[in-house]
């Protein structure tokens, strides 16, 4: 073992005898804790938007929000007798924002509420519902029976002067378009990554796997508009069902942006597989199509999940799509009627809404629940390849 060099500015030193350290090589050096910077920023500003997201909606979670039309008024000659935290509850403020208001805007503040209260029209007020709170946990995940309603539904319905944030259809929504995505492309997306990394001769390869992994290339607007305008009749001609638009048109288009990131980590996992495994099962007389189906495939296991998880992730945070195809919250579980995704929701309803407000925060909400399926989705994903990867090494 060759002698270390010493660095006669004091700086370090290694065996090739290539001086390291600002002192020595600063640009390198710059360039190192530059990227260290910005990889560190990037984590940081990811538990930021959990921060945020999380914050906005708590009052949810620990239900503190209130949507009922008629909500007890507090006046204002009670102002100094009501305590801080029942007068922020009321105002929909927090402990700091009432704080940093004077006695004066307080009082405003709570006129405007009593005024509003008053203007609320006689008809509404005979509501059997106006005082039924719609962001209870009781009304957001189990069926209810609103006026008019022969049995208890699940509602997604945030207009009108009786709100309904059942979040059920949401999810059912979401859970319907994501599978038949994934029943769409997953079959053909590791289909096509078998062909091309095992089957396909050289020349063949070179023109199809670019092909489809231009595909990620296309923006999900224009995948929607085609589902939209071309897609959309064309399977109703086919199926003969009678609502045009509904979540298997979407689950289809959703299935064509999951394609070339499914067959891209397929055909990598596939294309890894050590040569001489084919080579033994030639040898002994199998064909190229057994080889690749029954030696290449379960030594490439492991990869092929990851890529059906993360086409899982993939559809489920899909917006686009889905927002253009089939956009009505119908509580039913039929492929041929319409749905409405949780990103649909959040990304067609958070722009008109006042910050703060029972809609605003189950928004939010929404998107915390989101982020614990993708979450417990990619963890029980990674156990799973993880005892696949440990089962192909013979360690258990």
């Amino acid at each position: 073992m060759p002698e270390p060099i010493s660095n006669p500015a004091g700086g370090p030193t290694d065996w090739a005898g290539i001086r390291r350290g600002s002192n020595a090589r600063p640009l390198e050096w710059l360039a190192e804790k530059a990227i260290q910077g910005v990889s560190f920023s990037a984590i940081a500003i990811v538990f930021l938007i959990f921060i945020f997201v999380a914050k906005e909606a708590i009052p949810v979670f620990l239900g503190q929000t209130d949507s009922s039309l008629i909500q007890p008024i507090i006046p204002v000659s009670q102002y100094s007798t009501t305590s801080k935290e029942v007068l922020s509850r009321y105002l929909g403020l927090s402990a700091k924002e009432l704080a940093a208001m004077d006695e004066e805007t307080v009082k405003d503040l709570m006129k405007s509420h009593e005024e509003g209260a008053n203007d609320i029209p006689e008809a509404a007020r005979n509501d059997p519902n106006a005082k039924v709170n719609g962001s209870a946990w009781r009304y957001l995940v189990t069926p209810h029976q609103w006026a008019g309603y022969d049995r208890p539904e699940f509602i997604w319905q945030p207009v009108g002067n009786i709100q309904k944030f059942n979040i059920v259809p949401l999810f059912v929504g979401s859970l319907k378009t994501t599978l038949i995505g994934l029943f769409f492309s997953v079959p053909l997306a590791l289909g096509a990554a078998l062909y091309v990394s095992q089957l396909a001769p050289a020349r063949v390869k070179e023109w199809v796997k670019p092909g489809i992994e231009l595909l990620a290339g296309i923006p999900s607007v224009v995948i929607g508009a085609f589902a939209l305008l071309v897609l959309a009749s064309w399977l109703q001609s086919i199926f003969r069902y009678e609502v045009r638009l509904n979540s298997f048109v979407a689950g289809i288009a959703l299935g064509f942006a999951v394609i070339p990131l499914v067959f891209s980590i397929a055909e990598d996992a596939l294309t890894s597989v050590p040569r001489s495994y084919v080579q033994a099962a030639l040898a002994v007389g199998a064909s190229r199509w057994q080889a690749a189906r029954d030696i290449v495939l379960p030594a490439a296991i492991p990869g092929v999940f990851a890529a059906v998880v993360l086409g899982f992730g993939r559809a489920i945070g899909e917006t686009m799509i889905v927002l253009i195809v089939c956009s009505a919250p119908v509580m039913s579980w039929n492929l041929f009627d319409s749905a409405r995704s949780i990103t649909t929701t959040i990304a067609a309803e958070m722009g008109e809404l006042v910050p703060g407000s029972p809609h605003y925060r189950i928004l939010f909400m929404l998107g915390t629940l989101l982020f614990i399926v993708t979450f417990l989705t990619n963890f029980v994903g990674d156990l799973v390849i993880g005892g696949l990867k440990r089962r192909m090494e013979g360690k258990r």
